[in-house]
C-alpha cells in the first residue's frame, strides 16, 4: 500500500469510527451518556456542550473525508487528524493521572486515539521525507 493510499484509508476509518461517537455525545445525550457512563444529562448547559462537541466531531469528519477524496486537502486533513487524536489522547492521559480510571470504553477510545494519531504522524513524517 502506498503512503497516499494509507493516508486515505486512515482518514476514512477515522471518519467512519467517529460518527457513532459524535452521535452518542450529541444527538440524544440523555439517552446514550446516562446509561453508558452513569451521569445525568438533564441540564440544558450540559446538553448544549455535548451537542457542540458533536458539531466539532462532525466538522473533523468533513475535513477528513475531504482529505480522503481530494488530494489537495489530504495533507491538511492528516495534520488535523493527528492534532485531534493526539490532543484527545493527551487530555485522557492527564485525566488518568489526575482523576483515576474511567469507564472501560473511554480507555478503548484512548488506545484508538493513540494508535490512529501515531500512525498519522508516521505517515506525515514519511511524506515530509519524500517531498
Amino acid at each position: 500500500m502506498t503512503r497516499k493510499q494509507a493516508e486515505k484509508t486512515l482518514l476514512i476509518i477515522a471518519a467512519i469510527g467517529l460518527i457513532p461517537i459524535a452521535l452518542g455525545y450529541g444527538f440524544m445525550p440523555e439517552k446514550t451518556l446516562t446509561p453508558l457512563y452513569g451521569f445525568s444529562v438533564d441540564n440544558i448547559n450540559l446538553k448544549h456542550i455535548m451537542r457542540a462537541v458533536m458539531g466539532l466531531y462532525f466538522g473533523q469528519i468533513v475535513i477528513w473525508l475531504l482529505g480522503a477524496f481530494k488530494n489537495e486537502f489530504r495533507r491538511p486533513a492528516m495534520y488535523c487528524l493527528v492534532v485531534f487524536m493526539l490532543g484527545l489522547a493527551t487530555g485522557r492521559v492527564l485525566s488518568l493521572v489526575l482523576d483515576g480510571i474511567p469507564h472501560w470504553l473511554l480507555i478503548v477510545y484512548l488506545i484508538l486515539e493513540l494508535i490512529i494519531g501515531l500512525i498519522g504522524l508516521k505517515l506525515i513524517i514519511r511524506g515530509n521525507k519524500i517531498e
